[in-house]
């Protein structure tokens, strides 16, 4: 399919990056949210220039959605990395408690050193961070314990910068997703488009679920080259799902297959019932990135 690349920057993104750039001033530490399916994907390209070091919380958001092996791989790696991933669900409110001492642990030196100059310890300033749709305005409520802030499974909900008083010692500066001005990584772009990371008007829905079926089986292919086992988990969702085997054509071919059997040759419903089963789960638990030279990933 020849069309667009894919490209989102609504003005209300714009603005509130202006915004949350000059509010970063007054914030101790930085809790990023991050999709468990895609981590890398998820991260923005401009983050450590703008926080200059400040105290850094990594959220992995949505662990619901990938199996126990996926994230204690992924866990591994950023381990090597130097640094720690905390993962949550948010909706549930799944290991949100940890996000909550982290950040509080973060922010100690701060009221340490206002202690030394003879000033009164105030509440650690944390600011949520990440992409549209990973969960940040959620990861707020479950960490109030009541829904203050809208929180809505789509891109773009968040269009403000609010502060939210967490407890006596922790305060939240809950902002809008953030987003770069030109996504220059396409491969990254497809998969915010296939985890609705990023706002619909940016993505053609009938190419996306095609590179989503493409991508699957790739992936399936290096698992199995590392493996050397004959077990392609993801394309085997699909097969069992839809009764057609994506693994005879390309991800187009496989769209137009399955719009003729179930859905009167309608390629746009057919990509968008792919994209919505797999954003619910209905497919499984599929991991859309694979640690780098990282030992392979089951998915179920």
């Amino acid at each position: 399919m020849s069309t667009p690349a894919i490209q989102w920057y609504p003005g209300h993104i714009a603005k509130a990056e202006r915004s949350l750039q000059a509010q970063l001033k007054r914030v101790d530490v930085v809790l990023e949210v991050r999709d468990s399916r895609i981590p890398l994907s998820t991260l923005h390209p401009k983050l450590d220039e703008w926080l200059e070091g400040k105290k850094r919380v990594l959220v992995m958001n949505r662990v619901d959605m990938i199996v126990p092996e996926a994230r204690d791989r992924w866990q591994q790696w950023f381990r090597e990395q130097g640094q720690v991933a905390y993962y949550t669900d948010a909706n549930q409110g799944k290991g949100v408690g940890q996000i909550a001492r982290a950040a509080q642990a973060a922010g100690t030196a701060m009221n340490q050193r206002r202690k030394e100059r003879g000033m009164r310890s105030r509440p650690v300033r944390a600011v949520v961070v990440g992409f549209p749709n990973v969960g940040k305005s959620a990861l707020i409520n479950r960490l109030l314990k009541r829904k203050v802030v809208e929180s809505a499974r789509k891109a773009g909900v968040t269009r403000q910068l609010r502060w939210v008083r967490i407890s006596d010692e922790l305060e939240l500066l809950d902002a809008p997703g953030i987003i770069p001005a030109q996504l220059d990584d396409q491969v990254a772009a497809l998969k915010l488009a296939i985890c609705d990371d990023i706002g619909k008007a940016a993505y053609d829905t009938q190419r996306v679920a095609a590179a989503f079926v493409d991508l699957l089986k790739d992936l399936d292919i290096v698992e199995q080259s590392q493996t050397h086992t004959e077990l392609p988990v993801r394309t085997q969702a699909l097969l069992e799902r839809y009764e057609i085997d994506p693994t005879n054509g390309t991800g187009e071919t496989y769209l137009q297959q399955l719009a003729d059997a179930k859905f009167q040759g309608s390629q746009e419903r057919a990509a968008q019932k792919i994209l919505t089963e797999f954003r619910k789960g209905v497919l499984g638990k599929l991991m859309l990135e694979l640690p780098p030279a990282a030992a392979p990933i089951a998915n179920s």
